[in-house]
C-alpha cells in the first residue's frame, strides 16, 4: 500500500518518502546549519513526515491484522475474536482520523506558529467579555494540545474582559489547526451585565495568521508607518508599567493597525508589532492571490449579524453550532473549555471537499 485516500484527497507515501529523503540530504550538509531557524523549519518539516510515515506504517499493519482477525473469526466462528475486534477497532479508528486530519495539512504555512487575534465586536460589555471567553478558549485548547502560548497584546475593557487580545501559539501544525477558527463569533445569552436580564447578542472576530518568518520577503516601507507610543494599560497594581513602552503601527496603505504592550521594554514591543504586521500583510497577499480576501480575513468583515461562522448559544437553550458545516454540540462548556477540535476537523474537511470539488 502507498497511498491512503482521505476526504477526497490521496497521502502519497512514497512521495512523502522522497522529501523525506531531500530534507535528510539538506541537512548532512554542514554548511546550512549557520541559518538556524531555516535548520529549525526543516527540522519540524522532517519530524512531521516521519510521524506521518510511522502512523500510515502502523495503520497499514493493524488495519491487515484485523481482516485476518476477521476472516479466522468469520471461519471458526470464534467470538472470543470477534469480542478482541470490538476493543481493537476503536483504537485504529481514533488512529486513523488523527492520521487523516494531519494529512489534510498540506498547505504552505500550515505547520507554522499561529498569530491569533481576538477583537470585541457589536455588543458593548457583553462582546467584550465574550472576547475574554474567547481567549481563555483558545489558551485552554493549546495547552490540551502541547503548544506553548505567549501573550502579545491585551486591551483591557472598559467595565469588563477586554477589548482585545493577541497571543502566538508556538507547535506543530498550530495554523493549519486555528486557521480554521478565523471569522466572526457570536454569543447569544441572559446578560449578566443587563439588571433586566434580558437577553443579549454579542459578537467577536478572531483573525488568524502564520507566524512569518525573515527567510519570507515583506516588504515594508518605513515611510508608510505610523508609529505611535503610550503608557501600557491594565487592571492596576504595582506591576504596570509607567512608561511609554507600548507601541502602536497604523500601516497606512492598507490600514492595518497593530499594537503590542506586554514587554516592558519599549524596542522589544516595537519588533513584536513589527511581527505581527509582516505576518497579516503576508496572509493577506496569499489570500488576494487565492481570491479569498473576502470570505477569510475576519479584520475585514463586519462583526454583526449575518457574518458569524459559529453561534455560542446559552440561553433559551445550550447549544454551539458551527454555520460552515453544521456541526451542533451541546455541552457548551466542555467547547468554551478549549475542546474545540471536532469543529477544526469539520471545517478542514469541509475545505478539502470544496478545493477537490474546483
Amino acid at each position: 500500500m502507498t497511498g491512503l485516500k482521505i476526504y477526497g484527497g490521496v497521502f502519497d507515501l512514497e512521495a512523502q518518502l522522497l522529501r523525506l529523503q531531500d530534507l535528510e540530504k539538506f541537512l548532512s550538509d554542514p554548511e546550512v546549519y549557520d541559518d538556524i531557524e531555516k535548520i529549525q523549519r526543516i527540522g519540524r518539516e522532517k519530524k512531521a513526515i516521519e510521524q506521518q510515515r510511522d502512523t500510515f506504517e502502523r495503520l497499514e499493519s493493524d488495519i491487515g491484522s484485523s481482516l485476518e482477525l476477521i476472516d479466522i473469526a468469520i471461519k471458526e466462528e470464534d467470538t472470543s475474536i470477534t469480542e478482541e475486534l470490538c476493543r481493537f477497532l476503536p483504537a485504529i479508528d481514533r488512529t486513523l482520523s488523527t492520521f487523516e486530519i494531519n494529512s489534510l495539512l498540506s498547505g504552505r504555512d500550515d505547520g507554522k506558529n499561529a498569530i491569533v487575534s481576538i477583537a470585541a465586536g457589536a455588543g458593548g460589555t457583553d462582546a467584550m467579555d465574550f472576547a475574554d471567553m474567547l481567549l481563555r478558549m483558545y489558551v485552554r485548547f493549546a495547552e490540551e494540545n502541547g503548544y506553548e502560548i505567549e501573550l502579545l497584546d491585551q486591551q483591557e475593557g472598559e467595565e469588563d474582559g477586554i477589548r482585545s487580545a493577541t497571543i502566538l501559539v508556538m507547535g506543530e501544525n498550530a495554523f493549519g489547526y486555528l486557521k480554521m477558527e478565523r471569522g466572526v463569533h457570536r454569543l447569544v445569552r441572559i446578560s449578566p451585565y443587563d439588571t433586566n436580564k434580558k437577553r443579549h447578542t454579542s459578537f467577536v472576530g478572531v483573525a488568524v495568521y502564520p507566524e512569518i518568518g525573515d527567510d519570507l520577503l515583506v516588504e515594508i516601507n518605513e515611510n508608510d508607518l505610523k508609529i505611535d507610543t503610550y503608557k501600557a494599560s491594565g487592571k492596576g497594581g504595582q506591576h504596570i508599567n509607567k512608561t511609554d513602552s507600548a507601541v502602536r503601527i497604523t500601516h497606512i496603505p492598507s490600514g492595518i493597525v497593530v499594537q503590542c504592550q506586554n514587554e516592558r521594554s519599549q524596542y522589544k514591543n516595537k519588533a513584536t508589532a513589527m511581527k505581527i504586521l509582516r505576518s497579516k500583510l503576508y496572509d493577506i497577499k496569499q489570500i488576494e492571490q487565492k481570491e479569498k480576501l473576502k470570505s477569510y480575513d475576519a479584520d475585514r468583515k463586519g462583526t454583526t449579524f449575518g457574518s458569524q461562522i459559529r453561534s455560542y448559544v446559552l440561553h433559551p437553550y445550550q447549544m454551539i453550532k458551527d454555520h460552515r458545516t453544521g456541526l451542533e454540540i451541546g455541552n457548551v462548556q466542555s467547547v468554551l473549555d478549549g475542546k474545540i477540535f471536532p469543529f477544526i476537523q469539520k471545517a478542514l474537511m469541509a475545505e478539502v471537499r470544496v478545493n477537490h470539488a474546483t
